[in-house]
């Protein structure tokens, strides 16, 4: 991959997220509604205004029509009278409201296919109307879900942390604790042999004299049943030898 195209995907990386954080999908997909209800409106209204042109071209076609048969009658009254000239008047009048008829239902059977269209695009408007509706509510009820999740899963997440920088420290807490019971272990055991009782020890002085005291004693009474095991030992071999030379005589 080029330096181009990846600063290119950097950048529309970058672009991305941003529009990411701006855009929010229910807003969105709500604004679209709006849309297309306004659209729906407009077309609305113009089925409306087709339906009242149709009924005013219809109106106007009956005015006609009933005007018809009355130059009829005009012109035959007056062919009756002898005025030829008014006869043939209220029959020209009768022919320029024939030809307007025509148009008229020319243009009403226009305006009828225009509202029949428009009808059918009002339908069809109006279904994918609620067709999108329910489109958006679905999608709209889909995001908040997955927001709601992507929310917990970063709580979870945190959690997850926290809960391991607390056994992290509980270890340590436990290995600092096992260190100063074997510590504390080993200066009991110095005690009880007393290494820590000698002239650098931090001993009380009178437990010290006493225990030097105890001791000189025991080496005294030690050499004094050495002494008498020894007087006892020549005392004996002093008797043996006096008993010796008596029995040879």
């Amino acid at each position: 991959m080029s330096l181009l195209s990846r600063i290119r995907l950097l950048f529309n990386a970058r672009a991305n997220a941003a529009l990411d954080q701006f855009e929010d999908p229910p807003t969105m997909l709500n604004q679209a509604y709006e849309q297309q209800g306004e659209l729906l409106l407009r077309v609305k209204q113009g089925v409306i205004e087709v339906a009242t042109s149709k009924q005013q071209l219809k109106q106007q076609s009956e005015k006609l029509r009933a005007r018809i048969p009355q130059t009829e009658e005009q012109a035959q009254k007056a062919l009756e009278l002898g005025r030829e000239d008014l006869a043939r008047l209220a029959l020209q009048r009768k022919q320029t409201a024939v030809a307007e008829l025509q148009s008229l239902d020319t243009q009403l059977a226009e305006v009828s296919e225009e509202e029949r269209k428009l009808t059918t695009a009002q339908q069809q408007l109006s279904a994918r109307v609620e067709e999108f509706r329910i489109h958006k509510d679905v999608t709209s009820a889909r995001y908040a879900a997955a927001t709601a999740q992507i929310r917990v899963n970063e709580a979870l997440t945190g959690v997850s942390g926290e809960v391991a920088e607390l056994t992290l420290a509980l270890r340590r807490a436990e290995e600092k604790t096992e260190r100063m019971r074997a510590r504390a272990s080993a200066i009991d055991a110095l005690i009880e042999v007393g290494a820590l009782t000698g002239p650098l020890g931090t001993g009380d002085p009178v437990d010290r004299e006493l225990r030097e005291l105890a001791a000189a004693k025991a080496v005294d009474d030690e050499l004094a049943a050495l002494k008498a095991k020894v007087a006892a030992g020549s005392s004996d071999a002093a008797r043996k030898s006096e008993e010796t030379p008596e029995e040879n005589r």
